[in-house]
This record gives C-alpha cells, structure tokens and sequence, in this order.
C-alpha cells in the first residue's frame, strides 16, 4: 500500500468526521427548542425559584456554552473543541464533562462490544461454512438451521424474550444492573462472577441478534466457493477434507465476511448502546437515555460525534488490513 493512498484515505477520514460533526452541529439548531430553557424551566417547575432567577441562570449558561456567540463563531469553536475530542459540560451532572462521562462508560461498552462483536463474528461464519461444507456432518449443518431462523430478529427484540424469560420467569439470571444492589466493586472473584452473571443476558441478546446474519451470509459464500476452480483443483490433487475446508474453502469465503463486519460496525455499536440501556449497565447506551430524557444535549452531541468517530476509525483500519488479509488486493 503506498503512503499516496494512504493519506487519501486518511483525508477521506477526515471529511467523513467534519461531515458527520457538522450536520451533528447544525441539524438541533434548526430546531425553534431552546434546550437549555427545557431543561431549567424543568428544574424551575421542581424547584420553585422565580421566573427572574431562571432568566438569569439561562443568560449565564448561554454565556458559558457560548450560545450568545454568533453561528459561524460558535461552529469554529465547535470545530476546534472536537480536535481536542473536548465535547463540553453535561448539564445534567454538572460540572462533570461530557469526555468524563465517557471515559466513566466507555470501558463497560467496549467490553460487551469486544466481546459480543468477536464472539458472533467466529461462531457464525464457522457455523455458516459448515453448514455449506457438503462434507460436513449432517447433524452438524442441521445445527445452523436455527441461527438462521433468527436473522429477523433484532438484538433489542432478542434482549427482551430473554430478559423476560429467562431473567422474569426461569429466575435463572439477573434482570438488569453491572453487578447486585449493595455489592461494593472490588478484585475478588466473587465480584468477577456476580459481574458476569449480570453480563451474560445482554451478551446472548447481541450474539444471538447478530450471529443469523452471519451464518446466512457465510452460507450463501460457501455454495458460491464450491464450484471455484482451486476448490476442485486442490479435491483432485488429493488433499484431505480437513486441509481443503481450512485454506481453501474458509480462508476465500472469510473476504467478503471481512469487508461485511466493516459495513457492519454502526448497525453493531447502535445495536449494543440499545441494549445497554435495556438491562440498565452503565455504558454509553445509559448515558444517552438519561442526556435525552434530560435534554442534555452537549453530552448527546459529544456521545454521537464520538461513536462516529469511532466507527469511522474502525472502518479505514479494517481497510488497511484487507491487502494483508488478501494478498490478491493491491493497491496502485
């Protein structure tokens, strides 16, 4: 890969990002609401000072989030403030930052989205190619039959069946939460294992939801490979089964997998930030439901600039890694 394409595709990272932060910018402000007036007209409405004191308060805050600067300043400083990755005050626990915020959730939601993401990718492009594989045991294809009979079904949808039947009615895991009430976080391993207990429902929702899809798609790759010439070549020279499934078979049908897992990191972040505010752990999915019903707008601002930056990242990595992955690919 030369280093001409690869600032070519680090600028286009950089247009998508600018792209991205500015329609984030300019699309609520098209909007007559006044955020900040909902949200201490709230407070006021609760906390009973007068109408004076909450002109005020919203005169000061404008000054602070720099609302009474022109359009074309406040989009500079806007600018400026994301190079720094600096997304402002939340209001709703101020006077924590927004990159705090984040920095609090982001390891719970990296972690179930490591997981999650590596987990259904492996098991279903294995389950998929066996199921294609005509060498493979029948009982063993029949096994991916299922999974794929779940390929319509949403991750939240998956994280409610469970959540209801086997958290409500089997009692068999916990309904929701990191870890139990009460349970101070500490390193011994009784901790670890509640931790787990509380993980293993949202886990199963995200694998469940997404590994259909692979398994179809991986499926559809393998019948296609059959018929390839180095298929039939490498059957004649006489190499056994195993050998052919692994560097002949697997190894061409996982590309396109590849280039599909890139194309599906946003539907797989925005599927696990849902969950995560379905069974109630503290990552970025909870911190976007309470900043909405909130309206706490700089720390929703700074949570959907940040996962775009995020996803947009993870796909030009994916994109250099390919010709590594496929020595066929070459870029000139």
């Amino acid at each position: 890969m030369t280093l001409k394409l690869i600032i070519r595709r680090l600028l286009f990272l950089v247009l998508v990002v600018w792209a991205a932060s500015t329609i984030v910018f300019f699309i609520p402000r098209l909007s007559s609401r006044n955020a900040l007036r909902e949200r201490f007209g709230e407070l006021a409405r609760t906390g009973g000072f007068s109408p004076a004191d909450l002109e005020k308060i919203i005169a000061s805050m404008q000054q602070q989030f720099g609302l009474d600067q022109p359009l074309y300043h406040q989009y500079w400083t806007y600018l400026g403030n994301i190079l720094r990755m600096d997304f402002g005050y939340s209001l709703y626990r101020y006077p924590s930052t927004v990159a705090d915020l984040l920095a609090q959730s982001l390891p719970w939601t990296i972690g179930l989205l490591l997981v999650t993401t590596v987990l259904s990718f492996v098991i279903g492009n294995l389950l998929g190619a066996v199921a294609a594989w005509p060498r493979a045991p029948h009982w063993l294809r029949a096994f991916a039959t299922p999974f794929i009979l779940l390929t319509g079904v949403p991750p939240v949808i998956m994280g409610i069946l469970l959540l209801f039947f086997i958290g409500f009615r089997l009692k068999w895991l916990p309904l929701g939460g990191a870890y139990s009430v009460g349970v101070v976080p500490n390193f011994s391993l009784d901790f670890v294992l509640d931790l787990l207990r509380h993980q293993v429902l949202p886990a199963l929702a995200l694998i469940f939801g997404s590994v259909g899809g692979w398994v179809l798609s991986m499926r559809g790759m393998g019948v296609t490979i059959q018929g390839e010439d180095y298929v039939n070549f490498a059957e004649h020279k006489g190499l056994t089964g195993g050998r052919i499934f692994r560097d002949y078979y697997l190894r061409n049908a996982m590309l396109p997998q590849v280039t599909g897992l890139a194309l599906a990191l946003g539907t797989v972040v925005t599927s696990a930030i849902i969950v995560e505010g379905l069974f109630g752990l503290p990552g970025i999915g909870s911190m976007l439901n309470l900043a909405i019903r909130a309206n706490d707008f700089p720390t929703i601002y700074g949570i959907v600039i940040f996962i775009t930056i995020a996803v947009a990242v993870l796909m030009t990595v994916v994109e250099f890694l390919y010709p590594l992955l496929d020595p066929r690919v070459r870029h000139s």
